[in-house]
């Protein structure tokens, strides 16, 4: 039988303000659960580079949503995840969700080093966002109307942020989901020439998809002062590891996951896109 957890302690949630952490804090308050959010510009501070505001993020803590920035892909990632997590376990957390990412060897490792605090883990395995054209890397780029990506023709069953909250809160708060690993994609295979035509069927503008050399999207990142290995994440799309659909949005929820054309309607509706 499962046990739903009705902890009074705050949820931490890293990368509170973050496409998945945003909506994962916003859930559990709706379930009038406590969330703290975690990042440089909360009120207390979670900074992953500065262990020294780790403690304070903890206090009082029950259980944690992890998520690694830049991506638990580099240098340093593992380390990290396990110095913090064998310091959350030693403050009274228990419940941990990992947001890993699908297809990464390096991410496994951290994975691992999590799972080593001795927490009640669950791993949640996502590959790229709908969001990314609408929150993050591919705004401008679909403002203006073409994008420029080092990606040829490989698919990707892109996942919805919403979907990777649900699930998150759903492990978070039910026993059912300790000591799983759930991997999630969207419920088709896209390649980004038909990421272009359903963002110009949704819009009702013209973008277009060019593709352009690993070197070329390198240079691109460093003028515009971005981390240069973002350009070596593109890998996991175009060696084609990640071009199956997974079904672990149906495993946690018992529903199907949402569809790259119903995110497109709904974030147009916002204005994200208006140029």
């Amino acid at each position: 039988m499962s046990t739903q957890r009705q902890n009074t302690g705050p949820t931490l949630v890293i990368g509170g303000t973050g496409k998945t952490g945003r909506r994962v804090v916003e859930r559990l308050q709706g379930l009038g659960r406590p969330a703290r959010s975690g990042s440089r510009s909360s009120g207390i501070p979670f900074v992953w580079e500065d262990e020294s505001t780790w403690e304070a993020a903890l206090d009082g803590v029950l259980a944690a949503y992890v998520t690694y920035y830049p991506d638990l892909a580099f240098p340093g990632a593992k380390e990290a995840v396990e110095r913090f997590a064998a310091l959350a376990v030693e403050r009274g957390v228990r419940r941990m969700v990992l947001l890993s990412g699908r297809g990464e060897e390096g991410a496994v490792a951290s994975e691992d080093g999590l799972k080593a605090s001795g927490c009640d883990w669950t791993v949640v395995r996502a590959n790229w966002f709908h969001q990314n054209f609408s929150e993050s890397f591919f705004l401008d780029p679909v403002r203006s109307g073409e994008l420029a990506l080092p990606t040829g023709d490989a698919v990707e069953p892109f996942v919805d942020a919403d979907d990777i909250a649900d699930v998150v809160v759903a492990a978070l708060t039910d026993d059912r989901h300790i000591g799983k690993t759930y991997e999630l994609s969207g419920p088709r295979l896209l390649s980004f020439h038909d990421v272009a035509r359903e963002l110009s069927a949704a819009t009702g503008r013209t973008i277009t998809y060019t593709p352009v050399s690993v070197d070329d999207y390198r240079a691109a990142l460093r003028e515009l002062g971005e981390p240069e290995e973002f350009a070596d994440l593109f890998t996991l799309i175009a060696d084609g590891r990640n071009a199956s659909l997974v079904h672990g949005v149906r495993e946690a929820l018992g529903r199907e996951p949402k569809d790259f054309a119903d995110y497109a309607k709904e974030a147009v509706d916002t204005g994200v896109w208006d140029a």
